[in-house]
């Protein structure tokens, strides 16, 4: 029998694509666990958000997440729930305005 196919959110990826244009940063977590190491990188560096956070747990095993000014999170629920995000909104409204630029010089 053939398996049915995992359906995609349009909404997941939509919300990936946004994270896309946030600066990333990677990271080892050492003995803390994975968002104790990211909370005291942020503070190390005094990263300003929005930013995403790949914390490398063991060599296959990393975890995501999202600095915002709301806090940290998971990346997971950022791309699902991206529209809660007041800096991810003013990237979405930059990129649509990147892709209507592009549209409006290629048809002439």
């Amino acid at each position: 029998m053939a398996r049915k196919r995992k359906r995609k959110s349009r909404r997941r990826q939509e919300g990936r694509k946004i994270l896309e244009l946030v600066p990333h940063y990677n990271i080892e977590s050492g003995n803390d666990k994975p968002v104790t190491a990211a909370r005291k990188y942020i503070a190390s560096l005094g990263i300003a958000p929005p930013a995403l956070l790949v914390v490398r747990r063991n060599e296959h095993t990393t975890d995501r997440y999202f600095w915002a000014e709301k806090g940290l999170f998971g990346a997971q629920y950022v791309e699902e729930n991206h529209f809660l995000f007041p800096s991810l909104q003013s990237l979405e409204i930059k990129e649509q305005d990147k892709k209507k630029t592009v549209a409006v010089t290629s048809s002439r």
